[in-house]
């Protein structure tokens, strides 16, 4: 019986992690998208970027909370809100992250468009790991 069910369980977390990717070049789409216009706009690198976060964290809970995680949603109530600000404190951590990194980058002369890019991997593999363990558990 063992034997089944330790490779079913493997099977579903990749299953997971596949959708959780999906979800998340959807946010990415959306965050780059609008870093990228706010840079067009000349709205300082920092700023665009923090703000282009901010809009895929929004994108990142839809997607998460319906096509990722739709069986580990709390229901309603104290535990749907701590949920949410779970997702949100996890958001900021990715946030904090990804404006660090564009900040570091802008500061040393580095394109800010390729700090973004590293911040992104970055950022995808802190906030994967605490909504996986932590969020949604």
């Amino acid at each position: 019986m063992n034997e089944l069910v330790v490779p079913f369980l493997q099977r579903m977390r990749q299953v997971t992690l596949l959708r959780y990717m999906i979800a998340s070049v959807g946010a990415l789409a959306v965050d780059m998208g609008s870093f990228l216009a706010l840079l067009t706009a000349s709205v300082p690198a920092v700023a665009a970027s923090s703000i282009g976060y901010c809009l895929g964290i929004v994108a990142h809970w839809i997607l998460s909370s319906r096509k990722v995680f739709a069986d580990q949603v709390a229901e309603r109530g104290m535990a749907r809100t701590r949920q949410k600000a779970m997702f949100v404190i996890s958001a900021l951590v990715g946030l904090a992250l990804t404006t660090a990194i564009v900040w570091a980058a802008t500061v040393t002369g580095i394109d800010p468009r390729i700090a973004k890019l590293v911040a992104v991997v970055v950022s995808f593999a802190v906030t994967w790991m605490l909504r996986k363990s932590v969020v949604f558990r």
